[in-house]
């Protein structure tokens, strides 16, 4: 299934489903709807073309409501998903809906806590980190988890915020000031947990992070998404604008580390 067919059932099953209508806005705004329509299908497409082989192990850290480990399984993939949400309960709904397209049986999930059930070593060839390495905390210690759960080929394969763009950072400091990490209660797990506050990096802090782990971002699959506004979107041409992001941000630095709003990498064990 391709990205576009599998975006277009997705908006029907919005349209019937109202758990997700909150979460996924597409329908709230259609000035708004080829803007977020990009950004997503960038993202899909970014995941899907560094996974090379169907009989990879692979983990979705963060799973949400399952959105990207559903259409994986609907191309085939074994998906493992993990998640603190509440949007847990309602993936059951979501897989009897997708079910009627394909075989979605290769998305397993559970609601686990990465640090108390962390997977066995060398046990992923991929892990998808998808809006959540930015909310695990203490960050060190999730990273020495993804390092032992990869095989020795395996990578991490992370799209997130770029935390070096300055709107986004304004933002969000109005928002939570300085507190980047707060403890939460988690009901199901009856405890409190740490959690990044939003607490979002630029691509060169992502990169001391990691390494502290031996971990190495590999400089080719580094990708920056999302520069143009939303009234920009229209008449069909978001193919062409996404096609100006592309040849943007690798020609000028000061505009990928500091206006573009998404940013996705591969990491793998530094030899």
């Amino acid at each position: 299934m391709t990205v576009n067919e599998f975006f277009e059932l997705f908006l029907d099953e919005l349209r019937s489903n109202q758990h997700l209508t909150s979460y996924y806005k597409f329908l709230e705004n259609p000035a708004s709807f080829e803007f977020r329509k990009s950004y997503v299908t960038q993202r899909l497409h970014y995941i899907l073309d560094h996974l090379p082989s169907t009989e990879a192990a692979i983990w979705d850290c963060g799973c949400g409501y399952g959105t990207t480990a559903i259409f994986l399984a609907l191309n085939g993939y074994k998906v493992h998903g993990t998640t603190l949400e509440f949007y847990f309960k309602h993936i059951p709904e979501r897989l009897q809906y997708w079910s009627q397209f394909g075989d979605v049986s290769g998305f397993t999930y559970s609601y686990e806590n990465l640090f108390d059930s962390p997977p066995a070593p060398a046990s992923y060839d991929h892990v998808i980190i998808q809006d959540t390495l930015h909310h695990l905390e203490p960050l060190q210690d999730a990273l020495r988890i993804f390092h032992s759960a990869l095989k020795p080929a395996g990578n991490l394969i992370i799209v997130e915020e770029n935390g070096g763009n300055v709107v986004q950072n304004l933002k969000l400091y109005l928002r939570r000031g300085n507190k980047r990490i707060i403890e939460i209660y988690d009901e199901q797990l009856q405890k409190n947990i740490l959690l990044g506050n939003e607490n979002i990096r630029d691509l060169a802090t992502w990169r001391r992070e990691l390494a502290k782990q031996h971990l190495h971002i590999y400089p080719a699959d580094v990708q920056y998404i999302r520069l143009f506004p939303p009234f920009m979107f229209k008449n069909g041409n978001s193919q062409q604008l996404m096609a100006r992001e592309g040849r943007l941000w690798r020609s000028n630095s000061l505009l990928k580390e500091n206006l573009f709003f998404g940013l996705n990498f591969v990491a793998g064990k530094a030899k």
